[in-house]
C-alpha cells in the first residue's frame, strides 16, 4: 500500500469516528434536556464495544422496547439483540421487565 492509499484510509477512518462522535454529542444534547439517566452518558456509550453501543443507542432512541423491536432497527437477529440487551442488563445500564409473555427493556434510571 502506498502513502496515498494509507493516507486515504486514515482519513476515511477519522471521518467515520468524527461522525459517530457527532451523533453521540447530538444525542447528549437532546437527552440532557429530558434528563437522560446517568447510567448511559456519552462517555459510557463510548466505552462500550460497538455491538453493545449500537443496541444501547437504538434503545435510547426507541424507548421501552422488546428485543424484536430493536432487531428491526439494527437489522440483527432477535436472539442476538436479546443477548446484547441481557449483557447491558448485567452491566446495570438497562432494566428488564415482563408484561404478559413479552419481555421489555428500558434504559436503567439512576434517578
Amino acid at each position: 500500500m502506498d502513502n496515498k492509499e494509507q493516507t486515504d484510509k486514515i482519513l476515511f477512518l477519522l471521518k467515520s469516528i468524527d461522525e459517530k462522535l457527532d451523533k453521540l454529542l447530538r444525542m447528549k444534547h437532546i437527552y440532557m434536556a429530558d434528563e437522560v439517566p446517568e447510567g448511559l452518558d456519552v462517555m459510557t456509550l463510548l466505552s462500550l464495544p460497538d455491538h453493545l453501543r449500537t443496541t444501547a443507542t437504538a434503545l435510547i432512541e426507541n424507548g421501552v422496547s422488546t428485543a424484536e423491536d430493536l432487531a428491526k432497527i439494527t437489522s440483527k437477529k432477535r436472539a442476538v439483540e436479546s443477548s446484547y440487551l441481557n449483557q447491558l442488563v448485567r452491566m446495570g445500564h438497562v432494566r428488564k421487565f415482563r408484561k404478559g409473555k413479552k419481555v421489555f427493556f428500558e434504559i436503567q434510571s439512576s434517578l
